[in-house]
């Protein structure tokens, strides 16, 4: 029965209720109370849920709390492990799916939160182990995204692009994996294909913040000042005008810097403290 039709097998009872005599009344509730199990939400739908919609910290705290009670539960487990990565307690979460591991019990789903928390922890080899022994016939954007980071890591591009490419090709949402893909191409010292890269991902997703930070960054790498000519708020632009005014002084071209603070000092809606004082220190030293 859909929780549809049982609110409406409930109500019809309710009528019956309202109207029937004093003698049906005890039945009727009866009938009523034995349809609340179908009104709860199912476990699993509620873990779902509290995964996607809930607040990492309170996720934690409800799948530990659930862990107590049942601690031989996979799905609290793999929870806890998944809500601990939302949260960015990112250490506990290894610690997390160590102890799935030791059970025998991690799917190729956990093996890949496991090795996207191993790589963001620092533990590339441990983290391209569990990656490896995901079956190659697994092939989903969230592997292929983890198998181009591995390969930027061991600079081995031809890889790389493919692993992207790949990526790229299993999602509706690329934006993210264009300014991952732009990153690898500058570490590559290919500045143009970057640029392009990060272009493609804010035209993909106009809000992706890191993805204007890059290609303004690497505009400024190469003496280009002026900001992109893309989608921003007042105060991404001021951000953006203090990242760059530090690029030019990194450059050694400290007037452009300057001005370039005094930009952002200007444009920020409100008092931009971290601008201002960077300018403060300029103004009364040279910064190299």
């Amino acid at each position: 029965m859909t929780p549809r039709s049982t609110r409406r097998v409930a109500a019809v009872l309710l009528t019956a209720l309202a109207v029937a005599g004093c003698e049906d009344h005890d039945k009727a509730r009866e009938e009523i109370q034995s349809l609340d199990s179908l009104n709860v939400i199912d476990e699993n739908n509620l873990n779902d849920i509290l995964l996607d919609f809930a607040d990492p910290d309170q996720a934690v705290v409800y799948f530990q709390a659930s862990l107590v009670k049942e601690p031989d539960r996979l799905d609290f487990k793999q929870g806890f492990a998944e809500s601990l990565m939302r949260a960015g307690r990112l250490e506990e979460a290894v610690l997390a799916y160590r102890t799935i591991e030791s059970s025998g019990e991690l799917t190729n789903g956990d093996r890949l939160r496991f090795s996207e928390a191993l790589i963001q922890t620092g533990d590339w080899e441990l983290g391209k182990a569990q990656l490896n022994a995901i079956p190659p016939t697994v092939e989903t954007y969230h592997r292929y995204r983890l198998e181009a980071m591995i390969s930027d890591f061991e600079k081995n591009w031809q890889k790389s692009d493919a692993y992207y490419d790949q990526a790229r090709g299993l999602t509706t949402r690329p934006a993210a994996i264009f300014n991952n893909w732009g990153i690898s191409k500058a570490a590559r010292g290919d500045r143009k294909a970057a640029e392009e890269m990060f272009t493609r991902a804010i035209s993909f997703d106009s809000t992706l913040f890191s993805a204007k930070n890059n290609l303004a960054i690497s505009r400024a790498t190469r003496k280009v000042y002026d900001l992109p000519i893309v989608p921003m708020t007042k105060v991404e632009q001021a951000q953006l005008l203090h990242n760059v005014a530090l690029q030019a002084i990194r450059n050694g071209d400290v007037e452009i810097g300057r001005g370039l603070l005094e930009e952002a000092v200007e444009t920020h809606p409100r008092f931009y403290a971290e601008a201002s004082a960077k300018l403060d220190a300029l103004n009364k030293t040279v910064i190299r």
